[in-house]
């Protein structure tokens, strides 16, 4: 029998210590950072998680009672409160549930508390502190180093765009968690997203963004560095490769020699997988490519015939043109799939996912994606603007309308103008339980409608007719 490797092998004249039996245990592919946990008392700030104790609910809506500027404040003093124990609660800790429970606590206080500009100011005064600690906890168990991947993403959210200096120091590490063949799927995915994020979001490197995209393409591969991937790495490595394609030029993602067309065949293959998460994941980079083909129209008013039929990217009369025909009937299969090796509420999310997928790829629509705020809407027609809100969501989780809602970055990245958005002449938190909950007066007169409808649709389906015309 061969030897174990090296990193399973216990040392002479001793027991595995709880950090390593943790190492050991593997994650689950639902794995995540959120999560109740008593670790706001590590860093001294009580009620950081108790229903809503900051002051603003999930959606961004601040309480009646209390002012903006106020609860603002309150916060941003309890994320100073938190940064500025980070380095004793989780540096200085040797139980390893103890760091990640102090973890869970940063990343809650990231997404919730560090909310404009002073949060920016707060932890730009923390940086030097608080990041060395999160890239030594990478060195740890397994559910500590996903964690830690995940309080980076939250950071470079944070400190927002032209912060090449964080990118360049949390970077080597990442490369380290992502390339290490003995990490878990959910830890080098982790680490993949936020590195992608880390590059989209606060560097200005354009080389460095090129050679992450090549790594992408690389590890999205059914084999990378000699072995079989994951399924989960390779989900996360087409969603990264998205979210950086959103920064270079459509010729560059769509023409003959760009990287699109370069991976059609991988995407193809992805979209036979068994991983819903895998088919997705490329179904999407699919829709962004053909989007970019699109917009590689034509502008010259004299062009001929010929030209002006490919005026719209058309892939006809190209080398591509019978692969994207097998992709588009892959793709309409999974959006009418069915059967019963799928849940019902898989299958119908599988749908309407490729649903919005094939309107792009078939009728050429663009896609719309609203995000409602206080004061109004903001409307995303775009597979780059969607993969880019797609991204920030699934960083920030709940906390994602309050950045939305005060991350000036953001707003510059997605063209919203807070102000109008943010306004505040929607209804209030009570106007909104006394019109729009299912116990107000106007939901129980349309629930009273309904069961009428239905009543008369009922009537209609049972009324028969006998020969002579009499009712039976």
């Amino acid at each position: 029998m061969g030897k174990k490797p090296r990193s399973e092998r216990r040392k002479k004249g001793g027991k595995k210590s709880a950090d390593a039996d943790d190492a050991d245990d593997p994650l689950p592919d639902d794995f995540t950072i959120l999560g109740s946990d008593d670790g706001g008392t590590v860093f001294g700030v009580d009620d950081w998680e108790t229903g809503n104790a900051n002051g603003i609910d999930e959606e961004g809506e601040y309480d009646d009672e209390e002012d903006e500027s106020s609860v603002v404040e309150r916060n941003l003093e309890k994320f100073r409160d938190v940064l500025s124990g980070v380095e004793y609660a989780i540096g200085g800790e040797k139980a390893g549930r103890k760091r990640e429970s102090g973890f869970k606590v940063l990343f809650k206080c990231l997404t919730h508390y560090a909310l404009g500009p002073g949060g920016v100011e707060v932890m730009e005064a923390f940086e030097g502190e608080v990041v060395p600690v999160v890239l030594a906890s990478l060195r740890n168990s397994a559910s500590e180093q996903y964690a830690a991947c995940r309080v980076i993403e939250a950071i470079a959210v944070v400190l927002g765009g032209g912060n090449d200096a964080f990118f360049e120091l949390v970077e080597p590490a990442l490369k380290r968690i992502v390339m290490a063949t003995g990490n878990q799927a959910q830890v080098r995915a982790a680490g993949l997203r936020a590195w992608s994020l880390a590059a989209f979001i606060c560097s200005t490197d354009f080389p460095s963004t090129i050679v992450l995209l090549d790594l992408c393409e690389a590890a999205s591969a059914e084999r990378y560095r000699g072995e079989e991937t994951p399924v989960l790495l390779r989900a996360a490595a087409l969603d990264s490769w998205s979210l950086l394609a959103t920064t270079i030029e459509d010729s560059d993602i769509a023409s003959e020699e760009g990287r699109g067309p370069t991976i059609l065949p991988l995407l193809q293959k992805a979209l036979d997988s068994d991983s819903a998460e895998l088919r997705s994941s490329a179904g999407e980079c699919v829709a962004m490519i053909h989007e970019a083909r699109l917009n590689l129209g034509v502008q010259d008013e004299d062009a001929t015939a010929t030209t002006r039929r490919y005026r719209r990217g058309s892939w006809d009369g190209t080398e591509f043109e019978v692969l994207i025909d097998e992709v588009k009937q892959r793709m309409a299969e999974l959006a009418a799939e069915s059967g019963h090796h799928m849940s019902k509420k898989a299958k119908k999310s599988q749908r309407s996912t490729f649903r919005e997928y094939m309107s792009t790829l078939v009728d050429d629509e663009s896609p719309m994606v609203t995000v409602a705020f206080r004061g109004g809407t903001l409307e995303l027609k775009t597979w780059k603007e969607i993969i880019q809100l797609g991204a920030v969501r699934s960083c920030c989780q709940g906390g994602f309308m309050l950045q939305m809602s005060h991350n000036q970055y953001l707003h510059e990245i997605f063209g919203a103008d807070i102000a109008v958005l943010d306004s505040g002449d929607g209804l209030s938190n009570l106007e909104k339980r006394m019109f729009m909950s299912k116990n107000s007066e106007a939901s129980k007169i349309r629930d009273r409608e309904m069961n009428k409808d239905r009543k008369k649709r009922s009537n209609v389906k049972n009324y028969f007719l006998d020969a002579d015309g009499e009712d039976i």
